[in-house]
């Protein structure tokens, strides 16, 4: 799917040494098809390597997208540049009267507060209300995923004894052959998680609206989708790169914090040994799927 993107965004240059398809205004004026509209509610602490980590792909289908990048203004950004977050974000007063076809919210590292405490928590669950009208489908991203399970769904987060890190093998648990969303996942798979807290699958099992649809014995609850199809929650971090958790474990050594290597990530558990991306496909996977099934298969022609 061509992405229509800022020509000076960074991330351009990553993903056309990749060969992923970008467009540019003039050629995506020409098209007669619709545009679907995707904001993404960016949270990472870097977001240049983020926003490259989600256009790779959303760049992988075949439809034009518009991405709009939207920050917080009750909290300013500390690793990323102001004149990064002017030329390429915008707030949520600038777009609250508009529609979109699809809303990504990502993770932020910080499981430690409860939602509460948060700095930009009561702007974040206005956006997400905003959302329940004017968004066909939201996809939830680690922390984002609990902060929406939270928020519309009272089902709360509990801390772990230690942080999960590194990537571990899943299970279709609900709805293999049935549900859109896993189309083409093996009945096995792999996916990064990086967090300090979890959430109860007995919970989610029992909840009404919810469907628990993969889970590792290790991680935990993985996919989480409303019935409606409106709320998709991936606890984990299928978008990352093949060297993310190793930059994340390198940092919290530097910050001298005390964790574990990331589990069944690096070759023989060896640090020095680079890592190996197997993963990737089914990242693709879900946001194929997700773009497909429940973005451009269910929003209007025109948002009226």
């Amino acid at each position: 799917m061509p992405i229509k993107i800022p020509k000076r965004l960074p991330a351009r240059q990553v993903l056309e040494k990749e060969n992923i398809f970008i467009m540019e205004d003039q050629r995506a004026e020409s098209q007669e098809i619709r545009p679907l509209n995707i904001v993404i509610l960016n949270l990472m602490p870097d977001k240049q390597k983020t926003e490259a980590h989600l256009l790779r792909l959303l760049g992988n289908t075949p439809l034009q997208l518009n991405i709009t990048f939207l920050k917080t203004v009750t909290y300013e950004p500390k690793n990323e540049s102001k004149s990064h977050m002017a030329d390429f974000y915008t707030d949520f007063e600038s777009i609250r009267h508009r529609k979109f076809d699809g809303m990504i919210v990502t993770g932020a590292p910080i499981e430690h507060f409860q939602f509460e405490e948060v700095q930009y928590w009561d702007e974040m669950a206005q956006i997400m209300d905003w959302a329940e009208e004017n968004v066909t489908s939201n996809l939830h991203i680690c922390w984002g995923a609990q902060a929406a399970l939270y928020h519309h769904y009272g089902i709360d987060k509990f801390p772990l004894s230690e942080k999960c890190s590194g990537i571990f093998r899943h299970k279709i648990f609900n709805g293999q052959g049935k549900i859109e969303l896993l189309r083409g996942f093996d009945d096995e798979f792999i996916a990064p998680h990086s967090r300090y807290t979890n959430i109860s699958a007995e919970e989610l099992d029992n909840h009404e609206d919810l469907q628990l649809l993969a889970t590792s014995k290790e991680a935990g609850p993985f996919l989480i989708m409303s019935k409606n199809g409106k709320h998709i929650m991936a606890t984990g971090h299928l978008e990352y790169d093949t060297v993310t958790l190793k930059e994340e474990y390198e940092r919290d050594l530097d910050r001298g914090l005390n964790v574990r290597i990331p589990a069944h990530y690096f070759p023989n558990n060896d640090p020095n040994v680079a890592p190996m991306n197997r993963w990737r496909s089914h990242a693709h996977l879900l946001f194929s799927n997700w773009l497909n099934y429940y973005v451009y298969q269910q929003t209007p022609f025109e948002w009226k």
